[in-house]
């Protein structure tokens, strides 16, 4: 018996593998077949999670119409796509100059956008800009800047190609936003505030456009890294803010928030929050403990502005 079952398990692991294998040859299948031949608008094209965004679809068979408001990087970008491309099962990007902190352009680059391939099935709003600091030292010029990027901005775009989606049926808009669309945390105010705004109107959104089948989805990770920064070990002992604030920052890379959007698409989630145990638990402490919370964030602070900070 004992010789049987050390027999049996190489052969058991080898069938696992092989089901695993199969699952994630058809979950690719499925994703391209999802996204081939459609119209698929991504804004900020050139950040790091745009260019994974453009990479994911653009080997999915999608039209691309890719957004950035510099043009040389998004000519880059084009090049790297074409040059791993297969032509015969691609097809090339059209690119779009656009910066969505400029509303009184947003109209006009909406026109173009549609004029690209004459309708958008699916549009990826991934702009966004960050700004840190105490409340009281960022100006209201620099407040108005951060919510025309990450709200007024993506809403004006999505408003200009929305009729195009409801007069067709069919659509799906994407809204890649954040934690603190959540909740907030001290020192980001501004960039809090505009991750609240976005994601109150689109989940407003949803509901208005569902009998038009017109999907609306949000996918919200803690922060997107950069492709070679890794969160440093730290001493969470010192205190609970620290541990609280250092498993809330740890950043989701962009290569994992580019595949969950073409999952998103694919099976027309609604919502989606890519984040570890620790900030999911904030999530709820901030729902159904609010005052624990407020002391825990409060503690935080009191800890940055009296304690130097090492370095």
């Amino acid at each position: 018996m004992g010789v049987t079952a050390v027999l049996m398990l190489p052969l058991l692991l080898l069938g696992i593998s092989g089901l695993l294998f199969i699952y994630q040859e058809v979950s690719r299948l499925w994703s391209k077949s999802a996204v081939q031949n459609k119209v698929v608008v991504i804004t900020d094209a050139i950040s790091g999670l745009g260019k994974e965004c453009a990479r994911v679809f653009h080997t999915g068979g999608a039209r691309l119409v890719l957004c950035g408001k510099n043009w040389e990087r998004l000519q880059i970008l084009y090049d790297a796509l074409i040059s791993v491309a297969d032509p015969s099962k691609t097809f090339t990007p059209k690119l779009v100059l656009l910066d969505l902190s400029d509303i009184s352009c947003v109209q006009d680059v909406a026109k173009e956008v549609l004029d690209c391939y004459g309708c958008v099935d699916i549009l990826i709003n991934n702009a966004s800009m960050k700004v840190k600091g105490p409340a009281h030292k960022i100006s209201l010029e620099l407040d108005k800047k951060i919510m025309d990027a990450n709200y007024f901005g993506p809403i004006t775009l999505t408003k200009a190609l929305l009729p195009d989606m409801i007069s067709r049926r069919t659509g799906q808009i994407v809204l890649v936003n954040n934690i603190q669309g959540k909740l907030g945390i001290p020192f980001r105010t501004a960039y809090a505030a505009s991750k609240h705004a976005a994601l109150g109107f689109f989940d407003c959104l949803r509901a208005e456009v569902e009998e038009y089948d017109v999907v609306v989805s949000t996918v919200s990770p803690t922060f997107i890294r950069s492709y070679h920064v890794n969160p440093g070990q730290g001493n969470w002992e010192a205190s609970i803010w620290k541990f609280f604030f250092r498993k809330l920052t740890y950043g989701v890379h962009p290569v994992d928030v580019a595949e969950e959007v073409m999952r998103t698409v694919r099976r027309k989630k609604q919502e989606v929050f890519m984040a570890n145990p620790i900030p999911k638990a904030a999530v709820y402490i901030r729902t159904f403990f609010p005052e624990f919370f407020f002391a825990v964030v409060a503690c935080g602070v009191k800890e940055k502005l009296n304690v130097p900070e090492e370095g």
